[in-house]
């Protein structure tokens, strides 16, 4: 008994270590070279944006975001940077909002266009209000990327996951997940990295 009580301590430590280290990627979602299903979804100025639209692309950032996670919040300056640097190459960002908004206002579509002027956001900012798109991807935190390539089979998961390894400091990032899968596919290559741990807030559902 005294045993017992001696290693719970340490059984109850490393199940909260292994919630930190699990993958997030839905197993219900996308893998790496599943083909995604396209969609079509409500843009912030209401134009409705498909994968299909953007006929000269090599591929797609697709980055489910919102307004309200301060994770998002620390991220968004390196979304657009992303989208400048990648979409006159062929991989534009595609970003969606998956939360409810009745359970967080916050990321209401009205405040979703705000905050894309307050930005100046230069990617598609679409509202997943039925909730159909991310539960197909598999994600399941904001911020939460997948990087498609477009083949003659569809458009291809090559990575999911984070944008880099730091998501409190753009300046001390060592390792940049997407920049490193991106250039990757670019140059014909294959992506090194294909997933790593999305940090970020919950999805609401």
């Amino acid at each position: 008994m005294k045993k017992l009580k001696q290693l719970l301590p340490v059984a109850i430590l490393v199940l909260f270590i292994s919630a930190f280290t699990l993958n997030n990627t839905s197993s219900s979602g996308y893998g790496i070279d599943d083909v995604a299903e396209d969609f079509s979804l409500k843009n912030i100025d209401g134009n409705m944006v498909s994968l299909a639209d953007y006929k000269d692309a090599k591929g797609f950032i697709v980055t489910f975001t919102c307004n309200t996670c301060p994770f998002a919040v620390m991220y968004e300056d390196r979304i657009q940077a992303l989208n400048e640097k990648y979409a006159p190459k062929g991989y534009p960002v595609i970003a969606i909002m998956p939360n409810n908004t009745d359970a967080k206002p916050g990321d209401a579509f009205p405040e979703m266009k705000k905050r894309a002027e307050e930005k100046g956001f230069t990617f598609p900012y679409l509202i997943d209000k039925e909730q159909n798109v991310y539960p197909k991807f598999g994600a399941t935190k904001t911020p939460h990327i997948y990087v498609l390539e477009k083949t003659t089979k569809g458009n291809v998961v090559k990575y999911i996951g984070a944008i880099d390894d730091n998501h409190r400091d753009a300046s001390a990032v060592k390792v940049k997940f997407v920049e490193n899968a991106v250039d990757a596919l670019l140059e014909g290559k294959e992506v090194e990295q294909k997933e790593t741990k999305a940090i970020g807030c919950g999805i609401k559902a």
